[in-house]
């Protein structure tokens, strides 16, 4: 009975705690006062937990704030140099790495290319081990106080200790990546699908922040989707939700890297399309080749604004979304010069109840925002837990996808 009772009380000090830390997060600097009407904790209770996070230099006091005739009131703040997170991106043209502090400020970066035909797991774990040890380095931040790194990959990832990837663009098929990457660092690892990683960096800090329902959709040489439904990632049964890019819009259309026909990715991804147009893509820079496409008016560019946009639709149609956030560098170049056009096939393809309650627009955060969002991964898992304890190194994915 007094281990039960011991395990109760310890889990409520660490809910609150979580909560707290959470509350400052996303909406500090507040007062003890603030943060107690922000989240319903009672006002002693809030001194307690704060007093704690204080001691252990989890937060910091931020100056005071005017009150109401009494004494001025302290505010708080997430100390930002507590703890360090890694964000990796694992894309299909390169390998970035790089280190945040708690406010999500990058402190250092690496980057390797990575040719769009070759993607050997091998090669891929040598540079984010590799880019590990150089964003340490030339940050001067030891290992210690990194609370873990965040892993965006192509494809579906089955959580569990080894974190098995299936991603067919890649060639990887059951690929332990978490167990292959435990042999270079004991940091404790978080690996996500790059689209959803993204669309927890849009919603923490982008444009879908507050939002309850949205979808985010990268788009780069390939194509995804993030799906947040009531405020968080809606997952599937085997977290494979979001493969909108290899969502039919052809009944026996163009081959896809996936190996079937007809998907999406195959006329709105960036190789689809230069493939479309005639470009050869194994020697080409893809992001300038399509560039010039958008540039030069290309019909197939014109095609490509159809196929997206009904795809777009579908997805309003299928979600009800309030905001569909299209992100990743292709999916932003198409966006700059042509949003109007996209945003009027969706309008003419989708109900028009769903579409007036919904605003499409491009993500804010630029072509890192996978890495940004892997690092997310890591920040949720400090803010769920209240601590900067480490896990057992075991890949893990948070449950909630969204800030305050």
């Amino acid at each position: 009975m007094f281990d039960a009772q011991h395990r109760t009380v310890r889990d409520l000090r660490r809910g609150n705690r979580a909560i707290v830390l959470r509350a400052l997060y996303f909406e500090g600097p507040a007062s003890r006062q603030e943060l107690s009407e922000i989240i319903g904790l009672s006002p002693a209770t809030v001194s307690n937990v704060t007093g704690d996070l204080l001691a252990s230099g989890t937060i910091v006091e931020a100056g005071l704030a005017d009150s109401d005739g009494g004494r001025p009131r302290v505010l708080l703040r997430v100390n930002t140099t507590h703890g360090y997170a890694i964000g990796v991106d694992v894309g299909e043209t390169h390998v970035h790495v790089e280190l945040f502090d708690l406010d999500m400020n990058r402190k250092a970066r690496a980057e390797y290319a990575l040719r769009p035909t070759r993607h050997d797991v091998d090669l891929v774990v040598r540079h984010i081990i590799e880019g590990i040890d150089v964003v340490l380095n030339e940050s001067g931040v030891p290992a210690e106080r990194v609370l873990g790194v965040g892993v965006g990959v192509p494809g579906v990832v089955e959580t569990g200790p080894d974190a098995l990837i299936y991603a067919p663009t890649f060639g990887w098929d059951t690929v332990p990546l978490g167990r292959l990457l435990r042999a270079g660092t004991d940091l404790p690892l978080f690996v996500d699908n790059g689209a959803k990683s993204m669309g927890q960096a849009e919603l923490w800090f982008g444009v879908g922040r507050r939002a309850k329902h949205a979808v985010v959709v990268l788009i780069g040489s390939g194509v995804g989707a993030s799906i947040i439904t009531d405020g968080a990632t809606y997952l599937g049964a085997n977290s494979s939700a979001g493969e909108w890019g290899h969502t039919k819009i052809m009944v026996g259309g163009h081959r896809c890297r996936c190996g079937g026909a007809g998907c999406l990715e195959a006329y709105v991804g960036a190789r689809g399309i230069l493939e479309r147009a005639g470009v050869w893509t194994e020697s080409v820079d893809e992001q300038a080749a399509l560039a010039e496409l958008v540039a030069g008016g290309s019909p197939v560019i014109d095609e490509t604004v159809t196929y997206l946009g009904v795809g777009l639709a579908n997805l309003i149609n299928l979600f009800n979304p309030e905001r569909i956030i299209i992100g990743g560098w292709a999916g932003v170049l198409l966006g700059e010069h042509l949003l109007p056009r996209i945003r009027k096939v969706a309008a003419d393809n989708c109900l028009a109840q769903p579409y007036k309650t919904v605003s499409i627009g491009l993500g804010r955060l630029g072509v890192d925002s996978v890495a940004l969002g892997a690092a997310t991964l890591v920040i949720e898992n400090f803010l769920q837990t209240g601590t900067t304890s480490k896990p057992n190194g075991a890949p893990t994915r948070p449950r909630k996808r969204a800030g305050i």
